[in-house]
């Protein structure tokens, strides 16, 4: 039944694949190890504050090194914990069982999968396509992008797909997949005009008056 390529459907399962790869705790764990390197950057300035005290104060150089890289290592093993924590919250697909007619679903987040639902639970899936098309003289193409909000009883979960396709195909699937159990699959489309890039005021007139300055 799955024909858009987000949906794929396996032996006892049709998942709509939001982002590919492993998951799991230990997985989640490695796989923040590299965003947390931005923490000690974004806290530089607070770091170089403190040595530049210490250097006032009249301390060691040595000292001065050995409590900067003890903030540097504090604030990057912060900054992991937060990169793993929001990881593991992600979710990464949603899978629906059995494969053909669902009854239930759960969502698979980084670090492990939640608890089947009931099909029922889910009241609604709204599709937002977004295109923004160039103004006349633009050569950069359109751009679009398309956004997932579940209505769950009790909950609403809003993800971004990894759009490349015919988001009527994707909502035609799902309304293929999901309406036996009563769910309802809305697809909107907004469209919208990038706007044309300003000319720098200022330096416009600047050169002119120096224009007419130096003609006069």
């Amino acid at each position: 039944m799955a024909t858009d390529p987000l949906l794929r459907q396996g032996p006892d399962s049709t998942d709509l694949v939001l982002r590919a790869g492993p998951t799991g705790p230990v997985w989640n764990v490695l796989a923040s190890a590299g965003p947390a390197l931005f923490a000690p950057l974004a806290f530089g300035v607070l770091t170089l504050l403190v040595a530049f005290g210490m250097a006032l104060a009249g301390a060691r150089a040595s000292t001065v090194f050995v409590v900067v890289g003890v903030i540097a290592g504090l604030e990057y093993l912060i900054g992991w914990l937060a990169a793993a924590s929001s990881r593991a919250r992600d979710i990464l697909r949603v899978e629906f069982a059995p494969a053909r007619v669902p009854t239930s679903l759960r969502l698979v987040r980084g670090a492990r999968p939640d608890v089947w639902l009931p099909a029922k639970t889910l009241r609604e899936v709204r599709l937002t396509h977004k295109v923004v098309e160039p103004y006349q003289g633009d050569y950069k193409p359109a751009a679009s992008t398309l956004a997932l909000e579940l209505v769950l009883q009790g909950s609403q979960e809003q993800l971004a797909l990894p759009f490349g396709g015919d988001p009527q195909r994707l909502a035609d699937a799902l309304k293929a997949l999901l309406g036996p159990a009563g769910v309802l699959v809305v697809l909107r489309t907004e469209r919208s005009t990038r706007e044309r890039p300003q000319p720098n005021s200022r330096w416009t007139s600047g050169g002119s008056a120096s224009a007419n300055s130096s003609g006069g």
